[in-house]
């Protein structure tokens, strides 16, 4: 269970910030597919909250290991 948390924060915080720098960099995307994730016109809180739900998920993942 901790290696899936594990992996699934690392997703969700790569995920997260790469939509962070995609809206500072026109044209950079690296995880595509976090773009169905977050509702149209929301794009910034939405991967922020991305990011952070990514952090607190790996957290306990890196506590248990």
């Amino acid at each position: 269970m901790k290696t899936l948390l594990g992996y699934l924060g690392f997703v969700l915080i790569v995920g997260g910030a790469s939509g962070l720098v995609s809206g500072w960099i026109a044209g950079f995307r690296l995880f595509g597919f976090v773009r169905f994730l977050v509702p149209e016109g929301h794009e910034t809180a939405g991967y922020a909250v991305m990011t952070a739900l990514g952090v607190l998920l790996a957290i306990p993942a890196a506590r248990r290991g």
